[in-house]
């Protein structure tokens, strides 16, 4: 059987395809599809990629880079301020109470402090993208319990620079100095300042630039060649290449065209990350849990009541309720998709062994397979969103009356923008062509490249936010999927869609639009003047 990188390349990203299809269809989260996938590859099941090689190694970490790239583009100084001591109680008091018993039970059994730490650290963490999606499906991103936990995701993302700094110290082999400390802090430090630098410099004058283009492609290549320089930077100063990659989106973030690159940069970095989730599923051997299931029971169990209860009383100390802080603690007890990235690192750099990164492959793809039921079960012992405007302002602390979001950029959406634009509201708009959407960009729009179907989409444009959202797609069928989708983003935003077909109009009503304006009653400017007339200001 054929042994070569691209055999073994197009295996992976055929069982990703088949597991994302199969996830999708049972509605559970894709990553838990492409582990399980790789578990099945590996050499201990189907045997289809007898080892990871050295290029299937590379291609994996493309994928670890593609995704801290987009924690580094979607990270808001703005957003962390907000959330406050919500953000640093809760985070840190979660961290530590998952971490401290966890170091102490690993040194316990004999394992020596440096891995420990660092493993002790990789399980204190959980999925940012599982737990925002789903709150954002249940609608409660802007509830009180919402905006903690993402407080605490938030606070875990941020950590995992500081521990990606200390791996290479770490694997030193004898403890390290002062001294040591102090270059690295000094190091970091210059490099933080050069990237803030850059990232003035790029605002100012590059990406205006780029975007006067007017072409995707150009925007893809230089988001790629700004990725790699900041990754081999940091790599020659002697700074973590995964530190890189967060830098890399920190440069190209903050501005008007931040979600352009994260959107056509989107279908990269789903591909590469097909071949680092399947890659962690190789490390994984089934007969180490086949071996003594009643243990990894055992494990599991613990695992899930402690990362439960450390997020509950950490929530709680934020003035959360108890139902509140116990429904979103249960939500949280799981291992995320970054502790892995930890533990890869770890592994490279031999900190850890094999067969111990394989036992932590098992115990946290345990706890994500588990992830949506303890999610499910958490949103439905916390308290729904409050039911007025007023409250939900309160909540988020957003202008959402002066937010409103135009879906589909042609004709009659240029008007509608254009129109709202001029009347007083914050636009931002959605259409699935980059090029469509260049023109506004040009004169300050927020916009968003993307199907306005999927969750994804829609959360880059913040619909979680908006007040008003005019849908103007000219198929009907996208646009009943679009607003069932809005409605479980945000239950109190005023829809209007334009409808091709009378008959279509009540099951549009019947999922949630405001208003239903009908192409078959009213044609060209008849029916712009009927949209802007009922959008209501």
């Amino acid at each position: 059987m054929p042994s070569t990188v691209i055999y073994d390349l197009l295996v992976i990203l055929t069982a990703g395809l088949v597991s994302s299809l199969i996830c999708r269809r049972l509605r559970v989260p894709v990553l838990i599809g492409y582990m399980l996938a790789g578990v099945l590859l590996g050499a201990n099941s189907l045997g289809l990629v007898q080892e990871k090689s050295h290029d299937i190694e590379q291609l994996s970490e493309a994928g670890v880079f593609l995704l801290l790239f987009a924690i580094g583009l979607e990270f808001s100084l703005d957003e962390l301020v907000r959330l406050g001591r919500h953000l640093v109680v809760g985070g840190a008091v979660q961290m530590v109470l998952v971490g401290g018993p966890v170091f102490g039970f690993l040194h316990v059994y004999g394992m020596d402090w440096r891995p420990a730490v660092l493993l002790a650290s990789a399980v204190a963490f959980s999925s940012t993208v599982l737990v925002f999606r789903t709150l954002a499906e249940w609608g409660r991103t802007a509830s009180p319990s919402g905006r903690r936990a993402i407080g605490i995701l938030l606070f875990q993302d941020v950590s995992l620079v500081p521990l990606l700094l200390m791996v290479p110290l770490l694997a030193g082999g004898e403890a390290p100095s002062a001294g040591e400390y102090v270059i690295l802090a000094v190091t970091s430090l210059a490099f933080v300042g050069s990237i803030v630098l850059l990232r003035w410099l790029l605002a100012e004058w590059f990406v205006p630039h780029l975007a006067r283009q007017r072409s995707p492609e150009l925007v893809v290549l230089a988001a790629v060649v700004a990725l790699g320089a900041v990754v081999w930077a940091a790599h020659r100063v002697g700074l973590p290449p995964a530190v890189g990659a967060l830098a890399a989106g920190l440069m190209l973030s903050g501005n008007r065209w931040t979600r352009q690159f994260d959107a056509l940069l989107m279908p990269f970095r789903e591909t590469f990350a097909v071949v680092f989730f399947v890659s962690l599923g190789l490390l994984l051997d089934p007969l180490t849990i086949m071996a003594d299931p009643l243990w990894w029971l055992a494990m599991l169990t613990g695992l899930v009541l402690l990362k439960g209860a450390a997020a509950t009383i950490a929530l709680r100390l934020t003035r959360l309720t108890w139902g509140n802080a116990v429904g979103t603690g249960i939500g949280l007890a799981h291992v995320g998709e970054f502790a892995f990235v930890l533990v890869t690192f770890a592994l490279e750099a031999e900190l850890v062994t094999d067969e111990i990164a394989q036992q932590f492959v098992a115990l946290a793809l345990a706890s994500l397979i588990l992830s949506p039921l303890l999610l499910r079960l958490g949103m439905q012992r916390t308290e729904p969103p409050a039911a007025s405007e007023e409250a939900w302002q309160r909540a988020t602390g957003l202008s959402g009356p002066d937010y409103a979001i135009v879906i589909g950029i042609g004709p009659i959406g240029r008007r509608v923008a254009s129109h709202l634009e001029t009347t007083g509201y914050e636009v931002c708009l959605v259409d699935r062509s980059p090029l469509n959407l260049h023109p506004f960009q040009q004169e300050g729009f927020h916009a968003v490249a993307g199907e306005a179907t999927e969750a994804e989409t829609l959360r880059r444009a913040q619909a979680q936010r908006a007040a008003l959202v005019v849908i103007t797609a000219p198929d009907d069928a996208n646009s009943l999927d679009i607003v069932r989708l809005l409605r479980r983003l945000n239950p109190l935003c005023k829809i209007v869609v334009r409808c091709r077909f009378h008959s279509n109009g009540p099951k549009l009503q019947k999922a949630g639009a405001t208003e239903v304006i009908s192409d078959e009653a009213h044609t060209g400017r008849a029916l712009v003047r009927l949209l802007l007339e009922r959008q209501g200001r």
